[in-house]
């Protein structure tokens, strides 16, 4: 995954643990959970902590950090249905971004396999390669990825952790 050149970053905090959010100038290009799988150590480092956080100048970029922080907050809190954030996802391959984009047309409370968005991407025989850009989703959350499910309906992998995509569902009312 190659990281945009120019791009300012930002610790933030949820009820699922610490995340490292991401900006360029055309949108909001990534929201880790710390240590999740697939973590930009690399843009960690850049990364404040988040006590030392200080006002900087204001840019796009920084626009961008300040909606996405409060958006994510709204949805944790349960005010939040849909997120309203420009996204650069010009970090992945065309394949990658093609299968992000279509995670964006999974609605809050709904699934679909593995196996369902693959077609949808007009590639039906490569669950597994969709699923290994789903894994690779820079942009948690935003970018829904914790709603792909088995072709089963079982719960598989998350790069943030099982138990948060647990909760994610839960919170958006897919589970009880």
């Amino acid at each position: 995954m190659k990281i945009p050149a120019h791009i300012q970053t930002r610790p933030s905090t949820s009820p699922l643990g610490p995340m490292l959010l991401a900006a360029s100038p055309q949108g909001v290009c990534g929201v880790w959970f710390v240590n999740q799988k697939h973590y930009p150590l690399d843009m960690a480092l850049q990364a404040p902590s988040v006590a030392s956080v200080t006002t900087v100048a204001c840019d796009a970029s920084q626009v961008w950090l300040d909606q996405a922080s409060q958006q994510l907050a709204d949805y944790f809190a349960g005010h939040r249905q849909h997120f309203d954030l420009p996204l650069d996802l010009s970090i992945g391959t065309a394949f990658q971004q093609s299968v992000w984009h279509a995670l964006l047309a999974i609605g809050r409370g709904q699934t679909e396999s593995y196996g369902a968005l693959a077609a949808r991407v007009g590639r039906p025989s490569a669950a597994r390669a969709v699923g290994a850009a789903v894994g690779r989703n820079p942009i948690s959350i935003i970018v829904p990825c914790h709603r792909v499910v088995a072709t089963n309906g079982a719960l598989t992998g998350y790069a943030g952790g099982l138990a948060r995509k647990v909760a994610l569902l839960q919170l958006e009312g897919c589970l009880l």
